[in-house]
């Protein structure tokens, strides 16, 4: 079973990005907060993408909007095979020719 912890509240991610800038080292703030060093990297990378100091990935807005976009395009790939067996079935059902009753 993995160890999942709750997400860091912001203000504390924030607070230790400012710590690490300032020159703080990462292993030691990791040991001091009880937090992964590799954490303290990514949420430092992250601040540093989102306010502009770096250029090689994409921001928190732009994942979220990616998020986003990816999950209507999921939605409408559903929509679009619903409508398309629903066609097809209505296709054939018009197609077919109705049987004649002998009481005619």
């Amino acid at each position: 079973m993995p160890k999942t912890h709750r997400p860091y509240a912001a203000e504390f991610r924030r607070r230790i990005v400012d710590l690490a800038r300032s020159g703080r080292g990462v292993e030691k703030l990791a040991s001091e907060f009880g937090i992964s060093a590799q954490s303290v990297r990514n949420w430092t990378r992250q601040a540093d993408l989102d306010s502009g100091r770096r250029q090689d990935g994409l921001t928190s807005e732009e994942r979220k909007e990616l998020q986003r976009l990816r999950r209507e395009v999921r939605v409408l790939r559903e929509e679009r095979d619903i409508l398309k067996k629903a066609a097809a079935w209505f296709a054939k059902e018009t197609t077919s020719v109705p049987r004649r009753d002998s009481n005619s």
